[in-house]
């Protein structure tokens, strides 16, 4: 069976992100949605909340899961037995870094593949920082997240705001 670990922070979950999901899921027989403890990010959602924000959305990928990690992306994934990473590309400005990133793990794991999906172009421009900076300012996001996401950003910045 083909393992493939999509590692991300995932804050929040995006439309875009679960196009890239939907197509790693039919070229794999398993897929592991990574959400990294990254200590460097200062996340909206706690790790937690973000593993149960995407569960809500797997119903119809049945040989998806999703958990957490922390440290390096290669280390879980061979502890995992993943047979490749996957990453999504929305523009040509993720490249550069995505490359980087895929020799350094290259280094680290030479059997562990890394494989560049692209969303469909609807996507392109959206990302989680784009959406959170929207739902902050009482903009409506419900074109670029499921329901249960953008309830819970509305919920979050109505609860942060000053009284």
């Amino acid at each position: 069976m083909r393992h493939c670990i999509y590692p991300g922070t995932f804050d929040p979950i995006t439309y875009g992100h679960l196009d890239v999901l939907s197509r790693a899921a039919k070229l794999f027989d398993r897929v592991t949605v990574a959400v990294a403890e990254n200590a460097g990010k200062s996340p909206l959602f706690t790790s937690s909340q973000r593993v149960e924000m995407i569960a809500a959305n797997l119903h119809n990928l049945p040989h998806v899961k999703v958990t957490t990690f922390r440290g390096l992306l290669v280390e879980f994934c061979m502890a995992q037995q993943a047979d490749a990473i996957i990453r999504g590309l929305r523009a040509l400005s993720d490249f550069e870094f995505e490359f980087n990133m895929a020799l350094m793990n290259r280094h680290l794991e030479p059997q562990l593949e890394t494989l560049f999906v692209m969303p469909n172009e609807q996507f392109s421009y959206t990302s989680s920082t784009l959406v959170k900076q929207v739902a902050k300012f009482g903009g409506d996001v419900q074109h670029f997240v499921p329901a249960n996401v953008a309830s819970a950003l509305k919920k979050t910045f109505e609860a942060n705001q000053p009284s």
